[in-house]
């Protein structure tokens, strides 16, 4: 490649963020969210009782494991209105866990979140009494409405950053806390970016892999040879780190279309990530919204956009 990943990524954070202007709800913007939904979340009784912990035996318990999502029936997966009438689950996008330097722009700094600020961020939702879930848990939950441990959160991470591996991962350990890393496979075990080996490490360790493209491509763009370089051959390269298969994919930006719903479905994926436009009203599965954990926000801030955003 001519451009380097560095370049590839700064081009990608620009236009995210611009994209991130004519998002609906859940980016930077939404920092101005009343708080009084929100305060709500300090005193409830059960956040004493899970704070710094795994969810208790009482939610495991309540919680439906978790099935393969392909052996969901295609009828209950088809069921648009029951999916869009189940309360949306909270989901967080995070991309780089990093100090900021005098090279980041302002709009960059939305995907880049300080390391205390990060740390300060999963210790606030423990102590909220938020259990982390699976994304099989919440295919099933959205499809079947299978139980869910209370407080349920999903966690995610775009771009295969290194820090994701050695800033965010021991810091959701100390809470019991497992994620889904979208990986752009362009850069694996290139500097500052995860290695195969740690990519398995974390699909052996409970966490859940996805696939996010090749080199962050708009999918609205895609023709041609785009599905097989982009999807394709990314997804038989995560297959083969982690011996398992791949059923979710990240939109690149948070860009859809609906011509690309066929294709990933074809292509064995069960469900697609966005950011925080709207939910297709005709495919909500290939389109499950994301809000973006703006490295601007304090924990009672990104505590306020979860409750607004969901």
């Amino acid at each position: 490649m001519k451009v380097s990943i560095a370049s590839l990524l700064l081009a990608a954070l620009t236009l995210a963020a611009c994209d991130s202007k004519t998002a609906t709800t859940g980016e930077s913007a939404t920092s101005k969210a009343t708080v009084g939904a929100a305060d709500s979340l300090t005193t409830d009784p059960a956040a004493a009782k899970t704070s710094g912990t795994q969810a208790t035996a009482t939610d495991e318990a309540n919680a439906t494991p978790a099935p393969d999502p392909t052996t969901i029936p295609a009828g209950k997966a088809g069921d648009a209105a029951g999916i869009l009438a189940r309360p949306q689950v909270p989901i967080l996008c995070y991309h780089q866990i990093r100090d900021w330097t005098a090279r980041d722009s302002k709009g960059a700094k939305d995907y880049i979140v300080p390391i205390a600020a990060f740390k300060a961020q999963i210790k606030m939702l423990a102590d909220s009494g938020y259990h982390t879930i699976s994304p099989d848990q919440l295919y099933a939950y959205m499809t079947t409405g299978a139980k869910l441990p209370s407080k349920p959160i999903m966690l995610t991470f775009d771009d295969t950053d290194l820090d994701q591996f050695t800033i965010a991962r021991p810091t959701l350990e100390q809470y019991g806390y497992k994620a889904m890393y979208f990986v752009m496979t362009v850069s694996l075990g290139r500097p500052h970016y995860m290695t195969k080996a740690m990519v398995k490490q974390l699909s052996d360790e409970g966490n859940v892999i996805g696939s996010h493209t090749w080199d962050h491509h708009n999918v609205k763009k895609y023709q041609g040879k785009d599905w097989e370089t982009q999807i394709d051959k990314p997804t038989k390269t995560l297959e083969e780190i982690t011996g398992k298969k791949i059923n979710y994919f990240a939109y690149p930006f948070g860009l859809w279309n609906t011509q690309a719903f066929p294709e990933l479905k074809k292509r064995g994926f069960v469900a697609a990530f966005s950011l925080a436009e709207k939910r297709d009203q005709q495919d909500p599965l290939f389109t499950i919204r994301r809000i973006i954990a703006s490295g601007y926000w304090s924990p009672k801030t990104l505590r306020n956009n979860i409750v607004q955003s969901f």
